[in-house]
């Protein structure tokens, strides 16, 4: 399966609800879902109006939705399932603090992007240092105490001047500390499932794996 490159409002509109994947613009008023708040397709508005979704429906739409908040394919997303399911605690809380983990979401949570689409594109364009040497793979998980900067040589790229500004008006979550001056933040600790702010109930997640 190839990665979505189409208009990802249509996401929030399939999902029926925001997903901001598109950062700024998501709370502006040209936001497509402000205008659109309906599924996308020839008969998107009746749409909403069909009959009650099944319970294997909500758990597809909750993994699905999962998937396009953190731009994820299906075949990397069921081995972050794997993985979880081997770590001791609970699968639903594993997984997203796995998804978290990941460098790309790391570089939006700082700041240094608008979207984790944005960020992702950053890191593979070799803009950040991971502990102090160039990482390229917006995948890569990152540990506590991993420190994740600007390149030196990408500071004088258009798209960084003036972030320092910007970085002082913005703040990391707690499990992150950010350094707007020398535009690099670290990871203090794993995130704990209180400190993830994405509207996902991850108990339907493991229902539909479980079922599988």
């Amino acid at each position: 399966m190839a990665r979505y490159t189409g208009p990802v409002c249509k996401l929030c509109r399939r999902e029926g609800e925001k997903l901001f994947l598109k950062g700024e613009r998501c709370f502006s008023k040209s936001c497509a879902f402000e205008q659109r708040a309906f599924p996308p397709g020839a008969h998107g508005r009746r749409a909403q109006f069909r009959r009650k979704v099944s319970d294997y429906g909500m758990q597809l739409r909750e993994k699905q939705k999962a998937r396009r908040i953190y731009g994820i394919l299906e075949a990397q997303f069921r081995r972050y399932y794997r993985l979880a399911e081997k770590q001791t605690g609970m699968t639903g809380p594993n997984l997203l603090i796995i998804l978290e983990r990941r460098l790309d979401n790391v570089v939006y949570r700082l700041g240094f992007a608008d979207s984790r689409s944005q960020a992702r594109q950053l890191v593979l364009h070799g803009h950040f240092d991971l502990n102090g040497d160039k990482a390229t793979v917006p995948s890569m998980l990152v540990k506590a105490g991993d420190k994740v900067g600007v390149r030196e040589i990408s500071r004088r790229a258009t798209y960084f001047q003036g972030m320092t500004e910007r970085l002082e008006h913005s703040s990391a979550p707690g499990w992150l500390a950010l350094d707007a001056q020398s535009m690099s933040g670290q990871v203090l600790a794993l995130p704990m499932r209180e400190q993830i702010d994405v509207p996902l109930t991850e108990q339907l997640i493991v229902e539909y794996y479980s079922a599988r």
